[in-house]
C-alpha cells in the first residue's frame, strides 16, 4: 500500500462512520428514484476481537479484497475459471490468496445457513496479514477467532462448516452487501460503535475534503443547540449548502 494511500486512511480515523456516510450523502448521484444508502453495509456486529459493538476497539480502515462464495452445487462461473486472476487454481485453497494490507469482504448466497468463515481460515487471514474480515453470512468457532485477534465482522453464526452449502467462487470481483456494491480496492471503514461504511475508491479524495466543514457546521449547531437555540434555527444559520 503506497504511503499516500497510508496518509488518507489515517487521515480517515479522525472521523466515525456517521460522518462517512453525511460526506457520501452528499457526493453520490443516485438513479432516479433509488434509495440514498451512503456507503452504510447494514446490520454487521463485530464478534472479534470482542462480541458486540463497543467503544474499546479501534476502528479498522483498510482497502477491500473480495471473495464471493456460491451454493456447493452451482458450477464456478466461467469469469472466474482457475487459469484467471479471478479463479482458485487446482490445487489451492481460497484463503491462501488473502492479501496483507486489506479487509477480506466474502460475500455468502442469502438464505444459507453455513459459516463461511471458521477459526482455521481466520488464523490463516491473521498470519498473512490481513487487516480484519467483513462477512455478509455466518462465522463460526468463535473462540479461535477472538483468540487470534483478528477483526472479523459478519451477519449472524453458526455451527455448521462451509462444505454442507457453499464453495468458493471467485475472488477480486465486485460483491454486494445487502444491496450495497464492493468493489475491490474500495475503502471499508469499519467503526466498533457505530458500523460499516464502504467508501468508493474513487470518492476517496472527496470525502476526506468535504467531511472535514461537514463536521464543523455540526459542531456549531450542538454548540447553538446546547446553548438554547432552536434546531430549525440552528440548522438555517450554521448548515450551509457545500
Amino acid at each position: 500500500m503506497s504511503s499516500s494511500i497510508e496518509q488518507k486512511l489515517n487521515e480517515l480515523q479522525k472521523y466515525s462512520a456517521c460522518d462517512v456516510s453525511d460526506a457520501l450523502l452528499k457526493l453520490q448521484k443516485l438513479p432516479q428514484g433509488a434509495t440514498a444508502r451512503a456507503g452504510h453495509l447494514a446490520d454487521f456486529t463485530p464478534f472479534s476481537p470482542t462480541i458486540g459493538h463497543n467503544t474499546t476497539n479501534p476502528k479498522i480502515i483498510a482497502p477491500a479484497s473480495t471473495f464471493r462464495f456460491i451454493p456447493k452445487n452451482d458450477p464456478v462461473p466461467a469469469s472466474a475459471s482457475p487459469d484467471e486472476s479471478h479463479g482458485f487454481p487446482q490445487g489451492t485453497h481460497w484463503v491462501d490468496f488473502a492479501e496483507p494490507g486489506t479487509i477480506a469482504v466474502i460475500e455468502q448466497p442469502a438464505g444459507q445457513h453455513c459459516a463461511v468463515l471458521g477459526g482455521i481460515m481466520a488464523v490463516r487471514m491473521k498470519h498473512l496479514g490481513v487487516r480484519g474480515v467483513l462477512v455478509n453470512g455466518r462465522v463460526r468457532d468463535l473462540a479461535e477467532i477472538n483468540s487470534c485477534r483478528i477483526p472479523v465482522w459478519a451477519r449472524g453464526t453458526s455451527t455448521v462448516g462451509t462444505g454442507a452449502e457453499a464453495k468458493p467462487g471467485a475472488r477480486n470481483v465486485p460483491v454486494s452487501l445487502g444491496g450495497v456494491t464492493v468493489s475491490p480496492g474500495d475503502i471499508i471503514f469499519c467503526d466498533p460503535l457505530e458500523g460499516v461504511v464502504a467508501i468508493p475508491r474513487d470518492l476517496l479524495d472527496q470525502v476526506l475534503e468535504i467531511m472535514p466543514k461537514l463536521v464543523a457546521m455540526d459542531d456549531k449547531v450542538k454548540e447553538a443547540v446546547v446553548e438554547g437555540m432552536s434546531v430549525f434555527d440552528a440548522f438555517k444559520q450554521f448548515r450551509t449548502k457545500i
